[in-house]
C-alpha cells in the first residue's frame, strides 16, 4: 500500500482548486494551483501531485492534465496514469519503457471506453522524481514541464504541434488546417497532434510520448508543470523567473496564474510548482 505524505488534494473539476505539501523529509516542497477560463463549459484541467513509498523508493507524482470536448478523459487519468505507470513489473529497473508502456495501454483503454468516457481527449504532461535524485518527464501535446537549473529554463516536455507533425498527418491519411484567425487543427478539429484519446483523429495521430529524464543536482531549484493557458501568454524563462522568486510553490504557482490572467489568458490554467532547494 502507497503511503501519502504531508498532501492536500481535491479530486474532480472546480472553477478554483489550490493546495500544497512535501515530501517525507520536508525538504522538497509542492504546490498546485488551478483556475477555470472564461470558456463556457466546466473546468477540464485536472492535476495530480503527491509522495508516494514504493518498495523502499520515495516517488513524486506530479502531473497535469489539459481536457477538450469534455473533462471525463482528464479525470480518467488522473485517476489511473500513475498507478498503472507504478504498476508497470519493471519500472524502477526501466523507467522509461514502462512509461512508454503506461500511457499506451493508458490509451487504449480509454478508446475502448469511448462509450463512457466520450469522444474527448487530453493532453499530458507527468513528472515522477524517483528519490529526490532524477526526474522523468513524458507527454502527450501541449501541456509543459520546465526545470530551473541555475536559474535557466529547461524544458523537458515537447509541444505537439499540428505544424510541425504535418508530414506524419499527412502520411496518415489527415489534413491540417490552416485557418485564418486560427492555430493549425488536425482535420481542422484537433489544436495538439498528441493526446490521449480523440478515437475519430486517432488514425491520423501519432500517440507515442516523448520522454526525457535529468539528474536533480545542486544547480537544480524547481520544476514547472503547467497547462497550455499559461504557456500561451508566458515563455519559459518568464515563468521560472517569477517562479524562483518566491520560495513558498504554493504562492508561486498562484503568482504564475495570476500574471497569466493579467495578461487575458482565457483558457483553464493549472499549474504545479516543486522546489527541490
Amino acid at each position: 500500500m502507497d503511503n501519502l505524505c504531508c498532501f492536500k488534494f481535491r479530486r474532480g473539476p472546480s472553477s478554483y482548486s489550490s493546495g500544497k505539501g512535501k515530501n517525507h523529509e520536508g525538504d522538497i516542497k509542492f504546490g498546485y494551483e488551478l483556475v477555470k477560463g472564461k470558456a463556457n463549459h466546466p473546468m477540464e484541467d485536472y492535476h495530480v501531485a503527491r509522495f508516494v513509498e514504493r518498495d523502499h523508493h520515495e516517488l513524486g507524482l506530479f502531473a497535469i492534465y489539459d481536457g477538450h470536448s469534455g473533462d471525463r478523459v482528464p479525470s480518467y487519468l488522473q485517476k489511473h496514469l500513475f498507478d498503472n505507470i507504478l504498476n508497470e513489473s519493471d519500472f524502477l529497473v526501466d523507467p522509461k519503457r514502462s512509461i512508454f508502456n503506461a500511457y499506451e495501454k493508458t490509451d487504449q483503454a480509454i478508446l475502448s471506453h469511448e462509450k463512457d468516457l466520450g469522444r474527448g481527449g487530453s493532453t499530458s504532461v507527468t513528472a515522477v522524481l524517483m528519490n529526490g535524485q532524477r526526474l522523468w518527464v513524458a507527454n502527450l501535446g501541449d501541456s509543459r514541464a520546465v526545470v530551473s537549473k541555475g536559474g535557466k529554463a529547461i524544458q523537458l516536455s515537447t509541444d505537439h504541434e499540428p505544424s510541425t507533425e504535418r508530414a506524419s498527418i499527412e502520411h496518415k491519411g489527415g489534413f491540417v488546417s490552416n485557418m485564418p484567425g486560427d492555430v493549425p487543427r488536425v482535420n481542422g478539429q484537433l489544436a495538439v497532434s498528441r493526446a490521449f484519446g480523440d478515437k475519430s483523429l486517432k488514425s491520423h495521430l501519432i500517440s507515442d510520448p516523448a520522454i526525457q529524464d535529468t539528474i536533480v543536482d545542486t544547480k537544480t531549484d524547481l520544476l514547472v508543470l503547467a497547462s497550455d493557458g499559461l504557456w500561451k501568454v508566458m515563455d519559459n524563462q518568464e515563468a521560472i523567473n517569477i517562479a524562483r522568486r518566491i520560495k513558498d510553490p504554493q504562492k508561486a504557482a498562484k503568482r504564475l496564474i495570476a500574471e497569466a490572467l493579467k495578461r487575458d489568458s482565457k483558457d483553464d490554467i493549472s499549474c504545479v510548482v516543486v522546489r527541490f532547494r
